[in-house]
């Protein structure tokens, strides 16, 4: 049986000092400045998150999806419901959102409930899309055994000659997801591994904060 240890690759981290009089009172424009900063400098695919979602198994399952919208103090993201991630919610509506942007040795961990966005969110944003991907949302049975690659590009062409250029409408088993947050945790890297950790969270309908121990 393999054996490797990783405990000597780790660097340092840099960040000035982060504490509770550094932040807004409101998470959601504390997390903006943040998303900002990532989209500014160019970071590769800053709207990444880890979404981690359990079922009635009781185990857990991540995988990184991409936040397309904060509204109404909500995080919005898109998928197949019939993916594993889609039954998943159906299951237990708790789950988890991970935004780590590691050039600027930050993170933030979001825990909340997760629900179908309306129909009318899940078709502005579907139309808004590039006719490949509107296409590919029919084409790929998400998270079903396929044989290869050369079928998913198969069922891609046979769509796009079925449709001949027309718009499909959206399909009935993918759109919008609504993640309402109770905890949203801010995390900065600091020297020594003695980290800064700021959360916020729900009492009632007020966010108060606390600092974290790392």
């Amino acid at each position: 049986m393999m054996e490797k240890k990783y405990d000597k690759i780790n660097g340092d981290y840099n960040q000035i000092p982060f504490g509770k009089n550094d932040v807004n009172k409101d998470p959601f424009i504390e997390f903006s400045k943040w998303l900002d900063e990532a989209i500014s400098l160019k970071i590769k695919e800053p709207t990444a998150m880890v979404l981690s979602t359990v079922g009635n198994n009781n185990q857990p399952s991540s995988r990184i999806v991409l936040l397309k919208e904060i509204k109404d103090d909500n995080f919005i993201f898109y998928t197949n419901y019939d993916s594993k991630k889609g039954h998943q919610i159906s299951e237990n509506h708790f789950g988890s959102l991970l935004f780590y942007w590691s050039e600027l040795e930050k993170q933030v961990r979001i825990e909340g409930r997760i629900e179908k966005a309306s129909q009318e969110i899940s078709e502005e944003y579907y139309l808004s899309r590039s006719a490949k991907r509107r296409i590919g949302a029919w084409a790929s049975p998400q998270s079903q055994e396929i044989p290869n690659r050369k079928y998913l590009e198969e069922k891609q062409a046979e769509f796009e000659e079925k449709l001949n250029g027309s718009v499909p409408k959206r399909p009935d088993n993918w759109g919008g997801y609504i993640l309402t947050p109770n905890i949203i945790e801010f995390w900065k890297g600091r020297p020594n591994r003695l980290h800064d950790r700021i959360e916020y969270y729900l009492d009632g309908s007020e966010w108060k904060l606390r600092r974290l121990a790392p």
